[in-house]
């Protein structure tokens, strides 16, 4: 373990980026969404990975391979979101306690579940996600900070094509056929 212990920059703390021109009450705001997403992705990236690591069933490795898939997009877009607020000034929320805390979203108990139980929590949370997302591109837009916007924007046309997956994923028709005993 390092025995420096200089603090660069204390969590929760925003600075003026002189650089970018974005005044320290605008960044405050914006790295306060862009670290809410953050949380929020890091959540849903650690229930979508449980989920890719438990599946089971006929469909075992179409879904395994897509919920990777899906995992890795997440994992792209935390870092898009943490690199912007740290460019804007910020300090990027770390820790999974700390993801927990300040993510709009719950994440789903330790059990594991059928996978359209599974599915549909993530079909849920990616959906709540949304609705956040699309307020924080509301509020980047109306601070005139475009290039947060765009990072937003690029995100969240990601998460909502996974989630019209889930979605489809959870329909009734399926290639599997129910068990003789019923």
């Amino acid at each position: 373990m390092s025995t420096q212990e200089t603090v660069l920059r204390k969590a929760g703390s925003v600075e003026e980026s002189e650089a970018l021109r974005i005044d320290e009450d605008k960044a405050e705001q914006l790295v306060d969404a862009l670290n809410t997403d953050l949380a929020a992705t890091y959540v849903l990236y650690h229930q979508v990975k449980k989920h890719h690591w438990n599946v089971e069933g006929a469909e075992f490795l179409e879904l395994h391979e897509y919920l990777g898939d899906v995992a890795y997009d997440l994992e792209v877009a935390a870092d898009a979101f943490a690199e912007r607020a740290q460019a804007i000034g910020g300090v990027p929320l770390s820790g999974g306690a700390t993801y927990e805390e300040h993510a709009p979203i719950e994440p789903e108990g330790d059990d594991v579940y059928d996978i359209r139980t599974s599915l549909r929590n993530d079909m849920e949370a990616a959906a709540t996600m949304i609705e956040t997302m699309r307020d924080h591109i509301a509020l980047a837009n109306d601070l005139g900070d475009f290039a947060t916007e765009e990072v937003l924007r690029e995100h969240l046309e990601t998460l909502e094509e996974h989630a019209h997956h889930f979605e489809h994923y959870l329909e009734d028709d399926t290639l599997v056929l129910e068990s003789a005993t019923n």
